[in-house]
């Protein structure tokens, strides 16, 4: 995923399941806690499952910053501060976790797992990559309305919308023939 431009808000939110960046999401609870309680204050986010979550799903998002050095272990063990001193710590025994020698944030489409503090952003031109959106012939005209699926592998994915309603989220700004790159811009709400 691509940020074009921002206008609207930026907010630090937990993933509340697995969430692919890219997804639109809605803002929900969650009982996620790390590092004495650290995420107890984010709001979670989710990929809607019906119509009216999709409605609410007006955030993108993406990967949170991070100062971590490479490699990269995601999930963190269950005390990441412990992994200074190294993998003798019974918290982190067993470890089972995905390794990326790049952070996965510069990646398209990598999924983030549940509890993972991400970045939600509001009103703002993005551009997703082919297979970051439901295609349709015309999603590919600028001006196209975007609203959000929620119907199974494609909830969170944007689609084109026939009509104004209040299940329009976006507009298409352009699409991208060679790549299939979507640029859209969010509504400000």
């Amino acid at each position: 995923m691509e940020i074009n431009q921002i206008n609207g808000v930026i907010k630090s939110v937990v993933a509340v399941s697995g969430i692919a960046e890219g997804r639109m999401v809605f803002m929900t609870s969650h009982g996620f806690s790390q590092m004495f309680g650290s995420l107890t204050d984010l709001p979670g986010v989710n990929v809607p499952a019906t119509a009216d979550e999709a409605k609410r799903a007006r955030f993108i998002v993406t990967w949170g910053v991070t100062s971590q050095k490479p490699p990269f272990y995601v999930p963190n063990p269950a005390f990441s501060f412990a992994l200074r001193e190294g993998f003798d710590q019974a918290a982190n025994a067993p470890f089972a976790a995905t390794v990326y020698p790049t952070y996965p944030g510069y990646q398209n489409g990598v999924v983030i797992p549940s509890g993972t503090p991400v970045r939600a952003f509001g009103a703002g031109t993005f551009t997703v990559p082919s297979g970051a959106y439901v295609d349709s012939a015309s999603l590919h005209s600028a001006g196209c309305l975007l609203s959000v699926n929620y119907t199974g592998a494609n909830a969170g994915l944007l689609q084109a919308e026939a009509t104004y309603s209040d299940a329009v989220v976006a507009v298409v700004e352009e699409w991208d023939s060679a790549t299939s790159a979507l640029t859209f811009t969010t509504k400000e709400f």
